[in-house]
């Protein structure tokens, strides 16, 4: 017997319960939305039509590779991320809420113009949404050819002009050729690598989530980079680990550094450190 939209919907959430899966009606009206190819709103206004038999094949593999650990935003291919849908894959992570505050602490603290550049973009939110937002002529860089391919399908969709470099962070850059670096870097402790939860784990890349023993080791050498890269003058805008506040902060040696500030993300959590670099 076929099921009815709702009666479907209703199914997978009760599934996605018994299997301890977070926010199961949501995830649930999510999956059901990507196998219709409908919005939310078809759900509710159609809640009593037959549910078409590809839709429900459809929707039963997306409820298994979720009760399986696969995050919802690879199964349906995309996270909205500062109010854009942006692209994912498994060859990049996938962009948090609290990133947002990158690009909120960069509207408020530079200049909003001269070239920008996202260092280590994964998927591109950082280095498209400011692109998008200011008009900064930008550059975004991975040491991931596929990360950047995702970046690049992003930019094209959302119609954002960016140039893409494959490069161990700034390494292929000029030295005073950018204005402005952005970045979210790894950060997360090799050693909490047990302590992640299984969808962030066993899915997301180990390249983008881990930042060495301690998780600050990169930041060294992005702080590094930085002051090559950067005009005098220039601002560093990057995202730190919960952790991480006191020794990045002590990494942004005064005297080359100045107004180096913590934003605070809105669990009260240290998010990002900027900082203007005058030699």
């Amino acid at each position: 017997m076929r099921l009815s939209v709702r009666q479907a919907l209703d199914q997978g959430t009760k599934l996605l319960e018994h299997g301890a899966i977070g926010s199961p009606r949501l995830t649930a009206e999510v999956l059901l939305c990507h196998a219709l190819g409908r919005d939310k709103s078809f759900l509710y206004a159609h809640g009593e039509d037959e549910l078409p038999e590809l839709a429900w094949i459809h929707f039963g593999r997306y409820l298994h590779e979720r009760l399986q650990g696969r995050p919802t935003q690879y199964i349906t291919k995309t996270q909205e991320w500062y109010g854009r849908p942006f692209r994912v894959t498994p060859h990049v992570l996938i962009p948090r809420p609290e990133t947002e505050h990158v690009i909120e602490v960069a509207l408020a603290r530079t200049p909003r113009r001269g070239r920008s550049l996202d260092i280590g973009c994964g998927s591109g939110a950082i280095g498209i949404t400011w692109q998008l937002e200011t008009g900064c002529p930008t550059f975004l860089s991975d040491i991931s050819l596929p990360a950047l391919g995702v970046a690049a399908t992003n930019a094209r969709s959302l119609r954002a002009q960016a140039g893409f470099v494959a490069c161990d962070l700034a390494a292929a850059f000029a030295p005073r050729a950018f204005e402005i670096v952005l970045s979210n870097p790894p950060y997360i402790p090799e050693p909490e690598r047990e302590t992640l939860q299984r969808e962030v784990r066993d899915f997301e890349p180990a390249l983008a989530l881990f930042g060495g023993p301690t998780g600050i080791e990169i930041y060294s050498r992005l702080i590094a980079g930085a002051e090559r890269i950067l005009t005098p003058g220039g601002w560093l805008v990057m995202e730190i680990g919960y952790q991480a506040q006191s020794r990045v902060l002590a990494m942004l040696t005064p005297g080359r550094w100045r107004a180096a500030e913590t934003a605070h993300d809105l669990a009260g959590w240290p998010r990002v450190v900027s900082a203007q670099y005058c030699p």
